[in-house]
């Protein structure tokens, strides 16, 4: 049958089947795939100094991998992680984590599908929390979050207490994404990869929800739509191939800022 006789689900179907038998899987081990992560976030604009952790489950029960405290995400290497339990004692490497990291431990707790956190001060969806405004999904390169983001209306504080990870992991509830007022975001996600394009994604959508905001008022996608778009960009393989882009960009604005 020719594709110009195809329903548009038939052709959906279709071009996921293509995706995923013609998109290479470009997988990571963990360890590599964090602190990729780290210095992708960093390119996009997610530096805040020593603030954000990110986080991946280990292998280990109870047990994940983070960065190191005193080191920013630019700088963070497979080779210089930290492997922490959950009263975050160093089981591997040196230094210590950053003590904020203690609500990690209450999110792996609460999520099993969860294997990797992402949490940071990006500007823009900073600048949004300061409104207390929920994060709003209304373009279609956005729609990884589509129907994915809690908010977080209250500010409890500085995250180094039980009280705070037990209130976001209860917030984001079964969601993969949470707008925190007052502080930033946090994306919950079933791998290291779609962690990191998550949190890439969920920065651009605030800019774009500022940017919308300042020029009039939003308007809503149709539930449909916004659902169906959602299940087309986020596909496994998809988010492995926009993983692996992001890091070849990396990789060459190091070399050519090298020369």
């Amino acid at each position: 049958m020719s594709t110009l006789e195809m329903s548009k689900s038939q052709i959906v179907d279709r071009s996921i089947e293509r995706m995923n038998a013609n998109l290479e899987s470009t997988a990571l081990p963990l360890r590599d795939a964090v602190a990729e992560t780290c210095r992708i976030l960093f390119a996009f604009g997610h530096d805040s100094g020593l603030a954000g952790q990110i986080s991946a489950r280990a292998e280990k029960e109870g047990a994940f991998w983070t960065q190191r405290l005193g080191l920013g995400f630019d700088e963070i290497r497979a080779d210089n992680l930290l492997l922490v339990d959950e009263d975050l004692e160093v089981i591997e490497g040196d230094g210590m984590p950053n003590p904020a990291n203690r609500f990690h431990a209450w999110l792996y707790r609460a999520r099993p599908d969860v294997q990797c956190i992402v949490h940071t001060h990006a500007p823009h969806a900073a600048a949004l929390s300061m409104l207390e405004v929920p994060l709003e999904i209304a373009h279609m390169d956005t729609c990884v979050l589509y129907g994915q983001c809690a908010f977080l209306g209250k500010w409890p504080g500085i995250p180094v207490g039980n009280e705070e990870g037990e209130i976001i992991a209860n917030a984001i509830g079964d969601k993969k994404a949470i707008l925190l007022a007052h502080h930033g975001l946090l994306v919950a996600g079933s791998s290291v990869e779609e962690a990191c394009v998550l949190g890439v994604m969920f920065e651009r959508a605030a800019r774009l929800q500022l940017l919308a905001m300042a020029a009039g008022t939003l308007q809503p996608i149709a539930p449909e739509l916004g659902t169906e778009a959602q299940q087309w960009i986020m596909t496994p393989r998809r988010t492995q191939a926009t993983f692996a882009y992001y890091a070849r960009r990396v990789q060459r604005d190091a070399a050519q800022g090298a020369r």
